[in-house]
């Protein structure tokens, strides 16, 4: 995509934050939705997000801040969506639904929208009538608090159109970031989804004392279960072990800074969901997932003991110590 395609990334985030800041690497200007406008009008004053990555610094000459979702993406011929996916419909409730209809649409959500238990991208193809070739997938291995940091990272870029997925990845290639295409637009996306759940899983052993020995074998169970899902849903040739799969599954299962397993740590602490939520301040997508998945998996009948042994915790409120144990016997 040239220079001159106009950019507008839709939330306020950590996520929407590590987007803002590598695409400035790339492009003369983007515009910038948040619907905080406390938070607007701190980054226009001192160019930093006051809530979240604070130590990355704007250069306001090549952004525009704005409150106003219509202005921000009239304009725009590429849309970005970073915005938890518990609150899209919300967000998009009055929302003239051409206006998205002939953008190029790509969603970093990494969540499934509660009210469908869709993915985002059914979503967007269903609400705007966007084709499925004009919408694609940012997802990583990647954690938002690694790319303030500059640390090496690696984003998968996925579309059904290869000319749209590959023209994204240089948009978003950089020193400290590198990037892949694939056209796994919906195993990526599902992929992406499920691993926020095992993720809450892995923290919940690890907050009941489970060890690493364990949480190999967890892991190990979780990629299986993903993959048996993913190809039910989308029956393609892809390869689950490639970063876009386990790669973002491992880092958002072991990683210090996946507000999903720190979900579940606290779930296997004896906190509460409510208390969890409240305490992290934060969205754990895969509590939200959780409850969607388990309608997916019967609609296809996937057996995956681990999505419904979180579930049961989360939503049923068994105990984490008895479900795990009974978990225990079902993996190996």
């Amino acid at each position: 995509m040239e220079e001159s395609k106009k950019i507008a990334v839709i939330g306020g985030g950590s996520w929407a934050t590590a987007l803002v800041k590598i695409l400035c690497n790339n492009v003369s200007s983007l515009n910038w939705y948040m619907r905080n406008e406390g938070a607007v009008g701190h980054i226009l004053k001192f160019r930093h997000n006051p809530n979240y990555l604070q130590s990355v610094e704007f250069d306001l000459n090549k952004i525009n801040v704005s409150t106003d979702l219509e202005e921000m993406i009239r304009p725009a011929d590429i849309v970005i969506l970073a915005t938890p996916s518990a609150f899209l419909v919300k967000l998009f409730e009055n929302f003239p639904e051409e206006m998205l209809e002939n953008k190029i649409v790509f969603s970093a959500v990494k969540g499934i929208i509660p009210e469908y238990h869709a993915i985002p991208a059914r979503f967007i193809h269903k609400t705007f009538g966007t084709p499925y070739d004009n919408i694609g997938i940012i997802c990583g291995p990647c954690h938002a608090e690694e790319v303030a940091l500059e640390r090496l990272s690696y984003l998968t870029i996925a579309c059904q159109d290869d000319e749209v997925s590959e023209e994204m990845a240089d948009l978003l290639a950089c020193r400290y970031i590198k990037t892949t295409v694939s056209d796994d637009l919906f195993g990526t996306e599902i992929s992406a989804v499920l691993k926020n759940v095992y993720a809450i899983a892995s923290g919940i052993c690890a907050g009941l004392g489970y060890g690493d020995n364990f949480q190999s074998v967890l892991i190990s169970n979780a990629i299986q279960e993903i993959e048996n899902l993913i190809d039910e849903m989308s029956p393609i040739h892809r390869d689950v072990k490639s970063s876009a799969y386990l790669g973002d599954l491992l880092v958002t299962a072991y990683s210090k800074f996946s507000r999903n397993r720190s979900f579940g740590f606290m779930i296997g602490k004896g906190y509460s969901v409510k208390t969890a939520q409240l305490e992290m301040d934060m969205v754990a997508e895969g509590y939200y997932a959780t409850k969607s998945v388990m309608e997916i998996k019967n609609k296809f009948q996937v057996d995956m003991p681990i999505v419904e042994a979180v579930h049961n915790i989360l939503y049923e409120r068994i105990s984490p110590v008895i479900e795990m144990r009974i978990l225990t016997d079902k993996l190996n």
